[in-house]
């Protein structure tokens, strides 16, 4: 290739356009001369055409197809009712194997062993696994029935990967445990990774099932999990004439609803009823059918409109034909057919505006006009084919003698590339150069790139095998430490299950792995109570190493004895002997006297504390605060004393909690911290403390957290009787 004054000669661009160039122009001269040819001799049919078309068209009035829509309405909305009962139809079949094959096992139970269970895993979620749930205070261990119906396990898998119908299958057993299959194990773990309590007795499918002694399909109602609409199917298992079990499945009704949605357009659509009359699916955003979900949704049986309601009625009774109807002032054509596993119904509905069109009589004259100038047409159209062809195959023999020139310069190397970049192996792992590539155009250009992309990305290769490796590394190291900061602090509630006088609880939330927080409490003695929170400066790792060196250390001295401010200075020069990095932590450390209700407390740099006396609101404390530990050697701290009578609450917190930032970098603050508090303050120290994080929570949405959140609560009922 060369480049005269920026203008590139010659490479492959140019081939391929002189080639387009010679095919372009012979198709032009070609279809040139056969356009010119043919339009003096056609145009005068056309114009003939046309002028009576026009006039045909005028003269055929607008004829209503009340006929055409009426069969084909009737047609398709048995049809579409049809095919959305067969979903509920295989979920009924799907349920009756489920119930037949563990009343099989009811009746047989000393046939098996029992089989292995487990509760959600994160790790599986996902994927379809069998889980087990249980009600609050049901040992599932206990159970009479879990290991027997846990032989299901298999059967349920199997049934749920082998079909799109299933959001979930189950067998829920009399005695309060549930088994069941699902992909969403990560949904069922609360804020702090417990597994929620499932109330199996009492939810509605299971009571329905167990009253009607039959099999049930529920009303619908968002998912106690996911929020997503649906309905259970579910029946009842006996043994012995008493009710052991229920088996069931849940299904999604995302895909009807998609459905539905998708029916509006030209002037019609599609709707879904309940037994109860009321609109389930539609496209309507508002009107007469406008779909609701909750209970309170109108239901159209009960309609002023006489004729809607009759209607609706009769639509859920059988199919209805087809009928005119005026609904918020529109007239449509509507018709109904039921669905009759489910008893509901599937209405269809087009504007009778949109059926006034062009009726067969128009088609009639058009196939008329057309027949008497199409003879003339053909006649024309013979003597233009043979010239067409003619044209077509001289302008393909140049095409392809041109294609195979350029082939030879172009499509060969490009071949030989092709070819050398799939022999590519690790033992040949590098492109070269060929000789065959000195095509002296872009081909040349891709040919050295590809040789020198290969070698680079060998080297890249090589050097991401090692990256990887150790991100594993540093990744499972930072999970061990996790565990380990996590099982430092104080982590089983309740924390003094003997101690009636007061109730503690305490929570951390790291931004990373691992964090900087750290909180503690323990007896001094049988009478005094030591409460310390604190935050070191940073994050991550150096954080978390100086926050377990730091906690050590304070909790070292407090257990000595001494009072909060030598605790705080002991500890300050404890650090500032061997503190090279500079780091520092803040501090609030309290003795509380149980017997006497007196609270000695130190602050070092730390956020003030809340109290609450008997029968008030939550405050801030603003209490003297000392300087940080670790800022430098030499310090002395102030402590203070405050008497909390029976009732009273205490509250601190690392500075993660008025610091959270929304999307839109506002802070969270200490009013909003306060009003949390206020809100919720007759709760006890655990509920409390889920209140602020869930403020919390509901202030940042989907901001991501850049700081610890810390929080100790505190409630003094008294000294011990």
């Amino acid at each position: 290739m060369k480049f005269i004054h920026g203008i590139k000669l010659g490479g492959l661009q140019q081939k391929i356009f002189n080639l387009m160039l010679i095919f372009i122009i012979a198709l032009v001269c070609a279809y040139a001369a056969i356009g010119a040819f043919q339009q003096k001799r056609l145009s005068g049919v056309v114009e003939g055409a046309g002028a009576e078309q026009q006039a045909s068209i005028k003269a055929v009035s607008e004829a209503t197809m009340d006929e055409a829509v009426s069969a084909s309405m009737t047609k398709t909305t048995a049809l579409q009712a049809y095919i959305a009962d067969d979903l509920f139809s295989d979920v009924r079949t799907d349920v009756l194997t489920l119930q037949s094959f563990a009343s099989q096992l009811f009746a047989q139970a000393g046939s098996f062993s029992p089989h292995a269970y487990y509760p959600p895993d994160r790790n599986n979620d996902g994927k379809a696994s069998v889980q087990m749930q249980h009600e609050e205070g049901v040992d599932p261990d206990s159970s009479v029935y879990l290991g027997l119906v846990a032989n299901m396990s298999e059967t349920m898998l199997s049934m749920f990967k082998n079909t799109d119908r299933l959001s979930s299958c189950f067998v829920a057993t009399s005695d309060g445990c549930i088994l069941f299959v699902d992909d969403r194990a990560g949904s069922y773990f609360d804020e702090n990774g417990r597994v929620y309590d499932f109330d199996v007795r009492g939810r509605t499918w299971y009571k329905q099932a167990a009253e009607s002694g039959e099999l049930i399909f529920t009303g619908v109602e968002a998912d106690a999990f996911t929020g997503i609409a649906g309905l259970v199917c579910a029946a009842p298992v006996y043994s012995g004439g008493e009710l052991v079990a229920v088996v069931g499945a849940d299904i999604f009704l995302t895909r009807i609803d998609e459905y539905v949605k998708s029916t509006s357009n030209y002037g019609g659509f599609v709707c879904v009823i309940n037994e109860n009359g009321q609109v389930l699916f539609s496209p309507n955003d508002s009107g007469t059918f406008k779909p609701e979900l909750s209970s309170d949704a109108p239901d159209l049986r009960k309609s002023d409109d006489k004729e809607l309601s009759g209607f609706i009625t009769d639509a859920l009774a059988g199919a209805t034909g087809i009928r005119s109807l005026t609904v918020d002032g529109t007239e449509y054509y509507v018709a109904g057919a039921p669905m009759r596993t489910v008893g509901w119904t599937v209405v269809s509905a087009v504007d009778r505006a949109v059926t006034y069109q062009p009726t067969a009589k128009m088609l009639e004259s058009y196939d008329g006009i057309n027949s008497r100038y199409t003879s003339a047409y053909r006649d024309g159209a013979k003597n233009s084919a043979v010239t067409a062809i003619v044209m077509t195959v001289a302008v393909f023999i140049l095409s392809a003698v041109a294609a195979l020139f350029v082939a030879s310069r172009i499509v060969k190397p490009i071949e030989r590339m092709t070819v050398s970049i799939n022999s590519l192996s690790e033992e040949n792992d590098v492109f070269e150069m060929e000789k065959i590539y000195k095509t002296n155009d872009e081909i040349e250009v891709l040919a050295e790139s590809f040789a020198s992309i290969s070698a680079k990305t060998k080297d890249y290769i090589a050097r991401i095998t090692e990256i990887t490796a150790e991100k594993e590394r540093i990744g499972t190291e930072l999970s061990l430490a996790t565990r380990i900061q996590a099982d430092m602090l104080p982590n089983t509630y309740p924390a003094f299950p003997d101690r009636e006088e007061f109730d503690i609880y305490a929570s951390m939330d790291p931004a990373r792995e691992v964090g900087g927080d750290f909180y503690d409490f323990f007896l001094v003695d049988d009478d005094h109570l030591c409460m310390l929170i604190a935050d070191v400066s940073g994050k991550g790792v150096p954080a978390a190493l100086f926050m377990m060196a730091s906690r050590i250390i304070l909790s070292s001295f407090a257990k000595q004895g001494k009072s909060p401010a030598e605790i705080l200075r002991s500890t300050n020069e404890a650090i500032c002997q061997n503190n090279r990095e500079e780091m520092f932590v803040t501090v609030w450390l309290g003795i509380f006297e149980i017997s006497t209700g007196r609270l000695t407390a130190a602050n070092a740099g730390h956020e003030y504390p809340v109290i609450m006396h008997s029968g008030g609101d939550f405050e801030l404390l603003k209490d003297k605060h000392g300087f940080v530990i670790g800022g430098m050697s030499g310090v002395k701290y102030t402590e203070y004393e405050l008497t909390l009578e029976p009732g009273s609450k205490l509250f601190v917190y690392t500075d993660g909690v008025p610091e959270a930032t929304n999307l839109e970098n506002g802070l969270f603050g200490t009013k909003r911290m306060l009003d949390a508090l206020n809100e919720n303050k007759d709760k006890d120290p655990k509920a409390l403390l889920g209140c602020v994080k869930a403020s919390v929570g509901e202030f940042v949405e989907t901001a991501e957290q850049f700081d610890d959140i810390t929080m100790i609560g505190f409630e003094y009922r008294g000294g011990r009787k």
